[in-house]
């Protein structure tokens, strides 16, 4: 999907950005702060405009993705069959041109042509009990963390937030960066603990079949650390040196693969406030878990515009992953019937307790392959109603002939949510830029394997060239 680089844009540039996105997300809320299972009980459809209303009715899922998305299948050529009203295309247009591009500036190599579960990237020891995506993410962090600490002079890298400890054991056992790996939850760091073991093991054995090949970076595995960190208050163990720098002070960078909520937020402030801190790379994600306020707006001039709130919807939307549902669009497979379904669901919900509104619905296996009524039934049993209240089979058939125009709307909403992502990654560059740090967002990761792709690279130096270095594929 095409957009704008953050590169390309001055100060100013990023102010009348940020000016531009709270307008438009201003004019379009009520499609945004709709929720698709209110589809029947709101009436969204008779929301829209009619005219978009006549020229979305009756597309199906790949016309949709092609048409609406811009993003067609491979080798298609975009044609509308019918004239389409101008504000909606002044939609589609301004939703491309106003968000940030999630493309890398760099052809990507297919790492898993020969095999979709394997990275050819990565040698086997760092692959194992590590996901294709997850392959992918901290190889190509890791890569982008090396290059930036080399380039700021880091004596230690800090993974916050580090989970099992994949991306600190690439960076510590793979490049040779010393590490330190922060994370609150003591059986995730224990499992992480196991598996810098095993690592261990597995290369020392490859070592012994290939003497040849020699290990060129000092092997250190990652130093662990149970530890919470407050995203409203500086975190000591955070700062600490694994060990005396031999010159000076200790020098961190601080790294967060898909920081989640205020973790991102947590990191910008040490960044800001502490001197040893001279470089940052963050990868943020779910902007729903932010606190409000505190985790946004962050910048004195996103804080300043009309129109910047974005309530608890806006945010959880921009998670969504627009590349995936373009896919599962072209394809147009029967799994797109939940949102029609889950919608129906709740009308029915809705007749038996008016104020039970919106309940979580646990997963209901094989959702393609069950007739509408089924799966209401099953629904209303897992938010504990009477599976065998009376329904209105009429109605509920009615609401499934309505699949694509559910399909339609949840699409429009998933057009804009890459402005919401761009809005509030956008403030943290300011807020950066307004401290006096230099700061730029890559698209690191390719989107169809990771949607949150946008990395956060700040340093208290100029970027300057380095920036062309830190985008580039390593071969």
């Amino acid at each position: 999907m095409p957009g704008i680089s953050a590169r390309g844009l001055s100060h100013e540039g990023r102010r009348q950005l940020a000016v531009n996105l709270t307008r438009v997300l201003a004019l379009y809320r009520s499609i945004l702060d709709a929720y698709i299972i209110e589809f029947f009980t709101d009436n969204l459809w008779d929301t829209l405009p009619c005219s978009w209303q006549e020229a979305l009715d009756g597309l199906n899922p790949p016309q949709l993705a092609t048409m609406l998305l811009g993003m067609p299948g491979e080798g298609e050529v975009i044609r509308y069959r019918s004239v389409w009203p101008l504000t909606l295309l002044a939609l589609k247009s301004t939703a491309c041109a106003l968000a940030f591009t999630r493309t890398p500036g760099f052809q990507t190599p297919s790492e898993f042509l020969e095999n979709p579960s394997q990275s050819s990237r990565l040698t086997a020891p760092f692959r194992k009990h590590v996901r294709p995506k997850k392959q992918h993410e901290i190889r190509r962090l890791g890569e982008l963390v090396k290059k930036l600490s080399d380039f700021t002079g880091c004596t230690q890298v800090v993974d916050v937030g580090s989970g099992q400890g994949h991306l600190s054991r690439f960076m510590a056992l793979g490049l040779g960066l010393m590490v330190k790996s922060i994370e609150g939850d003591q059986r995730l760091v224990e499992r992480a603990q196991r598996l810098d073991q095993e690592l261990l093991q597995a290369l020392e054995k490859e070592e012994k079949r290939n003497p040849q090949v020699v290990q060129t970076n000092p092997r250190h595995s990652p130093h662990h650390v149970v530890r919470w960190v407050d995203p409203t208050a500086l975190c000591e163990e955070l700062l600490l040196p694994l060990e005396n720098p031999c010159q000076g002070r200790a020098r961190l960078l601080l790294t967060g693969l898909h920081a989640c909520g205020d973790l991102s937020v947590a990191l910008l402030r040490h960044f800001s406030c502490c001197p040893e801190v001279v470089a940052l790379a963050s990868v943020g994600c779910c902007y729903m878990k932010l606190s409000d306020p505190g985790g946004y707006p962050l910048s004195q001039w996103v804080a300043g515009l009309p129109g910047y709130e974005l309530p608890y919807r806006l945010r959880e939307g921009a998670c969504h992953a627009l590349e995936e549902y373009a896919e599962r669009l072209q394809k147009a497979g029967p799994g797109l019937r939940t949102h029609c379904y889950r919608a129906a669901l709740e009308t029915v919900i809705r007749r038996a307790r008016p104020e039970l509104r919106r309940p979580g619905v646990q997963g209901i296996p094989r959702v393609h392959e069950l007739k509408i009524e089924e799966y209401v039934q099953r629904g209303l049993q897992r938010v504990g109603l009477d599976p065998q209240l009376p329904l209105n089979l009429a109605a509920l058939q009615a609401h499934q002939a309505q699949e694509n125009r559910v399909v339609a709307f949840f699409s429009l909403a998933l057009l804009l949510a890459p402005l919401v992502e761009t809005l509030i990654l956008l403030d943290r560059l300011l807020y950066l830029q307004e401290q006096g740090f230099h700061a730029e967002l890559l698209p690191i990761f390719s989107p169809e394997l990771s949607p949150r792709n946008l990395v956060l690279v700040a340093t208290k130096m100029p970027l300057g060239q380095a920036l062309s270095i830190l985008e580039t594929e390593d071969s």
